[in-house]
């Protein structure tokens, strides 16, 4: 299991949309410009929504713009529908995702619609993405469960993962919105979609509420997944999931792949360093154990 891993990085995006304090453009912009000076090369730094809906992520469009120079960077941005994507390319944006679920009650609750409506949201933005040489990338929510329906059998994501595929997807994002997954379980699953969407061309996106998300990285890539989602200090978290935790910490994954002989060409020191800056923001320490041991060795001295 040596060959390489790409890590995309959510916590400017995915980790900050549900936090109660707001970060600033010039902030967001530092954390990230931090983040791609610790080594990781695609980070996810908004997205074009409703300002009434997500107020922490106002501004997105100065954030791409602030930190477009890193050509050599992929800086996607979470587009819902036809009016986000006309904003995400008039801000230049090279590369979007689109956000669907493994459960009807869970689409209902987080994008007030079915997954067959969102689904039919997305049709334009694709076909439109497809003659801009835009590329998309696709999430699926709620993967492995569902606050409101529990269990979600893999043949639900498997459904949502072939349309999102047909449509013109590049990359499929399971996520495990409310970390209730298991490895088995994690590991079923993927054999379940690679039936439909090639192995290369998935990503695992796992939560930690129950302290399983590393454990299911590792189930994930002895079936050969290589591609992680992760937030750096564990930001995140899901408001429709009653004590749900933050996406997988960026320092525990880069901990893991380096202890197994995997480079990630992370500089752990500057992630921990950015992580501290961005969580003295929000007012709480990083969930993720590395950076807090890390801090805690530090202050030790």
């Amino acid at each position: 299991m040596s060959e390489g891993v790409h890590i995309v990085e959510v916590g400017p995006r995915d980790g900050l949309q549900n936090e109660k304090t707001p970060i600033s453009v010039a902030d967001r912009i530092a954390f990230i410009e931090a983040l791609i000076g610790a080594g990781l090369h695609t980070v996810e730094v908004g997205a074009f929504v409703s300002p009434k809906a997500i107020p922490q992520m106002v501004g997105s469009t100065e954030v791409l713009r602030g930190v477009s120079h890193h050509t050599n960077c992929e800086l996607p941005v979470l587009v819902p529908n036809e009016k986000g994507y006309e904003a995400s390319q008039a801000a230049g944006a090279k590369l979007i995702a689109v956000f669907a679920a493994a459960s009807e009650s869970f689409s209902r609750a987080n994008i007030n619609c079915s997954i067959a409506e969102s689904i039919e949201r997305f049709k334009p933005v694709l076909a439109r993405a497809g003659a801009d040489g835009v590329r998309v990338r696709g999430y699926i929510s709620t993967v492995l469960g569902c606050p409101y329906e529990g269990e979600i059998k893999p043949q639900a994501v498997v459904d949502v993962a072939k349309v999102l595929w047909d449509l013109g997807c590049y990359e499929i994002s399971l996520g495990d919105t409310i970390g209730v997954g298991t490895p088995l379980k994690a590991r079923q699953l993927l054999r379940a979609v690679a039936g439909h969407v090639p192995m290369a061309n998935l990503a695992m996106h796992f939560h930690d509420t129950y302290g399983q998300a590393l454990a299911n990285l590792y189930a994930g890539m002895e079936e050969g997944c290589r591609v992680i989602d992760s937030a750096a200090g564990g930001l995140g978290g899901c408001p429709y999931a009653p004590g749900a935790t933050g996406n997988v910490a960026t320092e525990d994954v880069v901990y893991m792949l380096e202890g197994m002989g995997i480079a990630t060409g992370v500089d752990m020191a500057k992630l921990v360093a950015a992580t501290n800056v961005v969580s003295g923001l929000i007012g709480r320490p990083p969930v993720s154990r590395v950076a807090a041991a890390l801090n805690a060795k530090k202050a030790a001295k």
